[in-house]
C-alpha cells in the first residue's frame, strides 16, 4: 500500500486535516489512514544559519569580518526542533509515500517553511499545493479535490526565498555594523528600523509643540448656539464681545446638505488589529494570537490576510452567514436587516486570501466554550460582516452663518434621516464595557435666511493640540500607508512590513528596549530616539522596504528575476559597510548607560559608580573598589546591595538584616563597618548584633 504524506504548518492545522480526510490513527508526530500520512512542521523547522556557521571568525563582532555575504547559503535545524524534523525528513523519504502535499499557511511565508523543510530532506517526490483560506472541513474537502501542482508557485517561493537572504543580509551586516561602532547592540531591520523613526520623529514633533491659546465668542438665543472663529488675543474677544451684547443677530445664510456613509469593508488583519486595540486595548500580537486560535477552532477564516474583500463565488455564503447570525448575535436581535452582499464581493481585490469572516461552524457553534478575549473578536468580526453588507447610513448636515455686530458666527448641526449600518455598530458598541466615543447630534431650530434674533453672548478659552502620540492602532494605520506613494498603483502588498508580520515587529522594539508602552501609547526611549538619529536614511525610510515589496511582488508573478535582486542587495550591503567605517569619540559614548553615584570615595573624595560586579571608584587612578561578591557578605549569605553600600559609604558603618551565622544557623540583624579601606581589598566587619 502506498500513502500520500500531507505536510502543514503547525499541529492543531495538522489534526484538523487528518480527521477530514481520515487519517484518525495517532502515531509519533503524524496521523495515519485512509491512505494519507499527515504530518507537520513547528513553523520554521528550518533557518538560515547563524553566521558563525560559514567561519568561526564570524562569531565574534569585528568590523574588518563585515560584510558577511554567505556562498551559498547553509541551513540548520535548531535543536528544539530536531525531533520533528527528523520526523518528517524520514516519512518523506519512506519507500510507501509515493506524493507529498504541502499544506502550510497559503502565503509566502508558509511556501519557504515547506520548501526549506522539503529541500534538507533531500526529497525529489512529486508534491501538490493545498491552497485554502478556511479550516472548515468543507474547504479542506475542496482544497484536496483541486490540489495544483506546487510548481505553480515556484515564482511564490522565488519570491519568499528572496526576502528571506535579503532580510538576513540587511540585518546581519547592519546591526554588527552599528553595534561594533557604538560598543552596544543594536538592532537593525528592514522595517523596524523605519517603524522606529515613525515613533521618533512623531515624539520629536510632541516635544516641540508650542501650545497656544485663542478664544472664541458665542452668541446664544434659546438652543441656538453660533461661534466666531478663533481670536488669538483676549482683548479682541472681549471687545467683539461687547459689540455683540444687546444687539440683534441676523441669519444670512442657511445651507442644507444631504450626505451618504458607505458601510464599512470588511477586516484584513490589519484593520481587525488597529480596531481590537482601540475598543478593547488588545496588542496586534494578542489580535493575532487569539485569530489564530479561532482559525485553528475552525471558527474564523484564515487570518493573515491583507484583503477587505470576499471572492465573487462566494455571495451565497454570505447571505447565509448573515442571516443566521441575526439570530446568533443579542445586539442583532430584532434587525431588519436587507444584505447588500454584492458590496462585499470582488475577486479582482483579494489575492492570497479574502477578508476575515466568521465560519459556518460558528453558527452551529455560537460562543460555547470560549474566552472572553475570543468571544470579544467574534463579536467584532459579525459585527463587521453586518454593517458592511447592510444600507449606507444618511443624514443631512446645515450650516447656518450669522452675522452679529458685522462679524460672521457660524453654527452646524446633523439630522440622521437612514441610520443605516450605522444603527448595527452602535448596537454593537452599547454592549462593550470598553468606552466609546458616542457621536453628538444637533439638531438646529427651524431657521431661515433673514431671520432675526436677539442673543446673549460669552466667551471661551482654548488651547491648541500637540500631535498625540501613537497607539498601536494608529502605528500600525501609519505602516500600512507608509512608502505607499513610492509604490505603483498595482502593487500588491504596500507599507511596512506585512499584516502577518507588524504585531512581532512592534514586540520586538519593546523587548529591545527601544519602544516603551505607556498605556495604549507608544513611545520611543532615549535608546530608540539615538538609534533612529544615527542610522542613515536608506535604512530609516520606509522607500526601502517600498522598493523590496514591490520588487518581490513582481519576482512572485514572474516578472522580474531573483538573481538579479539579490546581486542589488548585496551591493548595498558593501556600500554601507564602506561607508561607515568609523565614527568620532563622542558618539561612541551615546549608548552607554548613564552610570549610577552610590556615594564618594573614601580614599580620594570622587564619586563611586555601581558597576556590573563592584562599586567602583570614577577615578581611575584611584584603584577602590568594593566588590559585590566579597567573602564578607557570601559567608553570611547575604546580598550586597547599593543601599548597604551607599551606606557604608556615607557613614562608615550600615545596618543590615538577614545576616546567617554558620555557627547557630540562625539568621541576625547587625551593624555593619567599613573596617578598612586603606589595602588593595576592603575589609568589613560586624560591630554589633542588634
Amino acid at each position: 500500500m502506498s500513502f500520500q504524506l500531507v505536510i502543514a504548518e503547525k499541529p492543531s492545522v495538522a489534526r484538523s486535516i487528518a480527521a477530514v480526510i481520515g487519517a484518525v490513527e495517532k502515531q509519533n508526530g503524524y496521523w495515519q489512514g485512509g491512505g494519507y500520512l499527515v504530518s507537520w512542521c513547528i513553523g520554521h523547522l528550518v533557518s538560515f544559519a547563524e553566521a558563525g556557521q560559514y567561519d568561526e571568525k564570524y562569531c565574534k563582532w569585528k568590523y574588518e569580518d563585515l560584510p558577511i555575504l554567505p556562498q551559498p547559503w547553509q541551513f540548520i535545524v535548531p535543536d528544539e526542533k530536531k525531533q520533528q524534523f527528523e520526523i518528517v525528513r524520514s516519512l518523506l523519504n519512506r519507500p510507501d509515500v509515493d506524493s507529498v502535499t504541502a499544506a502550510t499557511d497559503a502565503g509566502r511565508e508558509g511556501e519557504l517553511i515547506f520548501r526549506f523543510v522539503y529541500q534538507m530532506a533531500g526529497c525529489t517526490k512529486p508534491v501538490k499545493r493545498l491552497w485554502i483560506s478556511s479550516m472548515e472541513d468543507a474547504a479542506i474537502r475542496e482544497g484536496f479535490a483541486n490540489l495544483r501542482p506546487d510548481s505553480d508557485y515556484d515564482a511564490l517561493y522565488q519570491s519568499a526565498l528572496c526576502r528571506a537572504k535579503a532580510d538576513w543580509l540587511v540585518g546581519i551586516n547592519a546591526t554588527r555594523l552599528f553595534s561594533v561602532l557604538y560598543h552596544k547592540t543594536l538592532t537593525v531591520g528592514r522595517v523596524q528600523t523605519p517603524t522606529l523613526k515613525m515613533l521618533v520623529d512623531r515624539d520629536a514633533k510632541i516635544l516641540r509643540f508650542q501650545k497656544e491659546k485663542y478664544y472664541m465668542v458665542g452668541i446664544h438665543s434659546g438652543s441656538l448656539k453660533a461661534d466666531s472663529g478663533r481670536i488669538a488675543d483676549a482683548e479682541t474677544a472681549n471687545s467683539l464681545k461687547e459689540k455683540c451684547t444687546g444687539t440683534t443677530t441676523v441669519c444670512t445664510s442657511v445651507k442644507r446638505e444631504k450626505k451618504t456613509e458607505q458601510p464599512p469593508k470588511l477586516y484584513d488583519l490589519t484593520t481587525l488589529q488597529r480596531e481590537a486595540n482601540r475598543l478593547f486595548g488588545f496588542t496586534a500580537k494578542q489580535t493575532l494570537d487569539y485569530a489564530q486560535q479561532l482559525y485553528e477552532k475552525k471558527l474564523l477564516t484564515y487570518p493573515r490576510t491583507d484583503s477587505q474583500y470576499l471572492t465573487e463565488d462566494m455571495g451565497q455564503t454570505a447571505q447565509h452567514l448573515a442571516s443566521d447570525l441575526l439570530g446568533l448575535l443579542p445586539f442583532a436581535q430584532g434587525l431588519d436587516l436587507t444584505p447588500e452582499v454584492g458590496r462585499i464581493l470582488n475577486s479582482k481585490k483579494v489575492s492570497d486570501h479574502h477578508a476575515i469572516i466568521p465560519t459556518s461552524e460558528f453558527v452551529k457553534q455560537g460562543f460555547t466554550g470560549l474566552a472572553e478575549s475570543e468571544c470579544m473578536l467574534m463579536n467584532l468580526v459579525c459585527s463587521k460582516l453586518l454593517c458592511a453588507i447592510a444600507a449606507p447610513h444618511e443624514y443631512e448636515t446645515v450650516t447656518a452663518v450669522f452675522s452679529c455686530a458685522g462679524n460672521e458666527f457660524t453654527a452646524k448641526g446633523k439630522t440622521v434621516l437612514v441610520p443605516g449600518w450605522k444603527e448595527i455598530d452602535q448596537r454593537f458598541r452599547a454592549t462593550l464595557k470598553a468606552d466609546t466615543e458616542e457621536e453628538v447630534l444637533n439638531a438646529l431650530p427651524e431657521l431661515a435666511e433673514g431671520q432675526n434674533f436677539s442673543v446673549t453672548t460669552d466667551i471661551s478659552e482654548h488651547f491648541t493640540s500637540p500631535p498625540k502620540a501613537y497607539t498601536e492602532d494608529t502605528l500600525l494605520s501609519a505602516m500600512e500607508r507608509a512608502g505607499a506613494e513610492d509604490m505603483p498603483e498595482e502593487a500588491e502588498r504596500k507599507g511596512l512590513g506585512t499584516p502577518a508580520t507588524r504585531a512581532a515587529i512592534l514586540e520586538k522594539l519593546v523587548q529591545m528596549g527601544f519602544v516603551q508602552r505607556k498605556g495604549k501609547q507608544l513611545v520611543p526611549t532615549k535608546d530608540g530616539i539615538n538609534l533612529a538619529v544615527i542610522l542613515p536614511e536608506s535604512l530609516t525610510s520606509p522607500a526601502l522596504t517600498a522598493e523590496w515589496e514591490n520588487r518581490l511582488t513582481e519576482i512572485a508573478k514572474g516578472n522580474a528575476d531573483p538573481d538579479e535582486f539579490m546581486a542589488e542587495i548585496e551591493a548595498q550591503v558593501r556600500q554601507l559597510v564602506k561607508t561607515y567605517s568609523c565614527i568620532s569619540a563622542d558618539k561612541q559614548n551615546l549608548f552607554q548607560s548613564e552610570r549610577v553615584i552610590i556615594g564618594k570615595c573614601p580614599r580620594c573624595s570622587e564619586n563611586v559608580y555601581e558597576g556590573k560586579k563592584n562599586f567602583y571608584c570614577g577615578n581611575r587612578s584611584c584603584q577602590f573598589v568594593m566588590w559585590k561578591n566579597d567573602r564578607f557578605f557570601e559567608q553570611r549569605k547575604k546580598v550586597f546591595t547599593p543601599k548597604i553600600a551607599a551606606a557604608l559609604l556615607k557613614n562608615g558603618k550600615a545596618k543590615v538584616k538577614g545576616l546567617y551565622s554558620e555557627k547557630t544557623g540562625k539568621t541576625y540583624d547587625a551593624t555593619v563597618l567599613l573596617a578598612d579601606t586603606g589595602g588593595k581589598y576592603v575589609n568589613y566587619r560586624v560591630e554589633r548584633k542588634e
